[in-house]
């Protein structure tokens, strides 16, 4: 029950602040300082709850890891459930700190088709297509960091928070000005709950492209592990 109640806290607290600020203060710091912040609260995150749930705070990286054999399914359906319910308050907290200063000039990065709460919707341009390629590719990146990083045999210890922290913060770097940047379901889940423009339409695109590259990632991984031996040669 633990590991169920960290990933929610996690996915709740990663909502709450890295999709706040952009909320609060996109417009003054930009695509990169909200990658940024997107980032450091991953960091933080991992090095918070990692040793009681591997602080996945996304299904996309649950899935990857049931289907990479190191959970099971019965792990991965609570995890899901916990992450959900976790973006969800996450996301009625933000609603609620937006309802108490009317005043305030909310937006920026987060506002684009009449949505705020940063949801993810196609930025002015994009298309479902391209939306969909980018959240397959970034997740893929940001999965295989994930599986590489805390691999038991070849990973780097207590240096992991830090690479999929930086993971985090490039994609979203990357993919914000597409469709704000998912590569997490429940990260998109919480702020769509509350938000006021059209924030549903778009949504498959960021349960789909999370859980393909996941898929991918997964893959790859395997065929980088299986295929070197221990001096980093490929095996005949």
């Amino acid at each position: 029950m633990k590991k169920y109640v960290a990933e929610l806290l996690g996915t709740m607290f990663l909502v709450l602040l890295a999709c706040g600020s952009a909320v609060l203060a996109g417009p003054s710091i930009g695509v990169l300082g909200i990658g940024l912040c997107f980032g450091l609260v991953l960091v933080c995150l991992c090095y918070a709850i990692g040793n009681v749930s591997g602080c996945h705070v996304n299904p996309a990286v649950s899935f990857a890891m049931m289907i990479a054999g190191k959970m099971s399914i019965k792990d991965f359906c609570g995890y899901v459930v916990a992450q959900l319910i976790g973006a969800a308050i996450g996301g009625g907290l933000l609603y609620w700190f937006t309802q108490t200063g009317l005043g305030f000039t909310f937006g920026g990065e987060t506002a684009q088709s009449g949505a705020n709460l940063a949801a993810n919707v196609l930025q002015p341009g994009a298309t479902q297509g391209m939306a969909l390629l980018a959240e397959v590719l970034l997740t893929m990146f940001f999965v295989f960091v994930i599986l590489g990083a805390t691999d038991a045999k070849k990973g780097f210890g207590n240096f992991a928070g830090l690479a999929i922290g930086l993971a985090l913060g490039l994609v979203n770097i990357v993919g914000i000005p597409v469709d704000n940047c998912s590569v997490n379901p429940a990260r998109s889940f919480g702020p769509a709950l509350f938000s006021t423009g059209d924030a549903w339409s778009d949504f498959w695109v960021m349960v789909v492209g999370p859980l393909a590259g996941a898929v991918l990632a997964v893959i790859l991984y395997r065929l980088a592990v299986n295929c070197c031996c221990n001096k980093n040669t490929c095996e005949k």
